[in-house]
């Protein structure tokens, strides 16, 4: 169970707006309509008291202020997994990860537990933070990495031209990387060598790189835009790229700015050599965050991006990247979500990845009420037809019935 309850959450985000923007963080009325959910009684009354579609222990402010909803230890271990929607709603950690029910990662990634509320396009545009997780809409992984969520992708024409982050990546429309294969998005727009184009914080020619991190401004004709550019902070000197700080505003600190790791002084690159890294076979398999940037191993781009073969090799046996490892059921790279429901299947460039995706869910109404009518577990995953979330939340369904699992 998720335990910020839902006070909690707005006096963080109230914290968090005063400092910087915060756009997970969401307006809660002062008042409940009915009443708080926030004691024994009615926590166990069957009413939704604070009319926020959350019930009874299934509401965080339960889980906190209440002792009916806390975890239950039982006197022997279950030792059991913990990814049905019967264990994931016993008050018990069956799989002893430290996790129970809905706060374990792995009841989230069966939709069938209902753990997951914000998983469709309306629950994802809501503004709201449905499952009280502190994370609303396209900032909740629910949300990201929705099987049928279309209004946090970026990488089609109607978000890829609304000037929304619709991914919550920090970029916006053709800036992200998501729009590079939109046609829109492919070439130049304009180019990037006029003193107004190198100070206003865009990515005119779309190369990926802004302003003077751009060479067309750092190493410009016009003395003009090479004199702007010298004037602004830069990582390149010892002190630069050992203090800790983004010098030159370009969202990377010392030795993982390239302005650090390919600098002219050997000194730079002396120092940044002696840092940790995570490039080896060794650093990339040993379960810790070796260089700092907050991921481990194969999650880090240092690692999946590496030149190094044995290093791709091992990172290919432990992600969910091949058909073979977005079709066995299984969470291969540990972060909650099973073949097809994960991002890095759902949305792979790998053609034989996506023809599984595709055959996984379906990409006609026909071939979805085909399948969600012919009495087959054909994923495997231990729910049949309109039992399965698949079958009932597919947009291109039409044979299963209201209400839908889990509503």
């Amino acid at each position: 169970m998720f335990a910020l309850s839902r006070r909690a959450v707005r006096l963080a985000c109230a914290a968090a707006l005063g400092a910087v923007a915060a756009p997970a963080c969401y307006e809660e009325p002062l008042l409940p309509v009915f009443g708080y959910e926030a004691d024994d009684l009615s926590c166990q009354d069957g009413h939704d008291n604070d009319a926020d579609g959350l019930l009874d222990c299934a509401d965080p402010d339960c889980l906190v202020e209440s002792t009916l909803c806390g975890e239950v230890v039982p006197e022997f271990p279950s030792e059991g997994p913990e990814d049905s929607p019967l264990v994931c709603h016993d008050f018990v950690d069956n799989d002893d990860d430290g996790q129970f029910d809905c706060g374990d990662p792995v009841c989230r990634s069966v939709p069938e537990t209902c753990c997951l509320r914000e998983n469709t396009d309306a629950a994802c545009s809501d503004g709201l933070d449905n499952e009280q997780n502190g994370f609303a809409d396209c900032a909740d992984f629910g949300c990201r990495n929705g099987m049928f969520v279309t209004v946090c992708r970026e990488d089609a024409d109607a978000t890829c031209t609304d000037g929304k982050d619709n991914d919550s990546d920090g970029s916006l429309d053709c800036d992200d990387d998501g729009c590079a294969m939109v046609a829109m998005c492919q070439g130049p727009e304009g180019p990037e060598d006029t003193l107004a184009a190198c100070k206003d914080g865009k990515d005119n020619d779309r190369n990926g790189y802004i302003d003077c991190q751009d060479f067309s401004c750092s190493m410009a004709a016009d003395a003009a835009i090479t004199m702007y550019c010298a004037s602004l902070p830069m990582e390149n000197t010892l002190d630069a790229c050992s203090n800790g700080k983004d010098d030159d505003g370009n969202g990377y600190i010392d030795c993982k700015d390239f302005s650090c790791t390919m600098s002219a002084v050997q000194a730079v690159l002396d120092y940044c050599a002696m840092q940790p890294m995570e490039t080896s076979l060794a650093a990339c398999s040993n379960g810790k965050d070796d260089d700092g940037n907050g991921f481990i191993d194969c999650q880090d781009f240092s690692c999946t991006k590496s030149t190094d073969q044995m290093v791709l090799a091992y990172c290919a046996t432990v992600l969910e990247v091949t058909p073979e490892a977005c079709s066995d059921g299984a969470d291969n790279d540990h972060n909650g979500y099973i073949d097809c429901a994960d991002y890095s299947c759902a949305h792979s460039e790998d053609p034989d990845v996506a023809q599984v995706c595709q055959e996984s869910i379906g990409t006609s109404a026909q071939s979805v009420d085909i399948k969600c009518t012919d009495g087959v577990d054909n994923d495997g995953d231990g729910f049949t037809d309109c039992d399965d979330w698949d079958c009932s939340h597919n947009p291109l369904g039409t044979k299963c019935p209201t209400p839908r699992v889990c509503e």
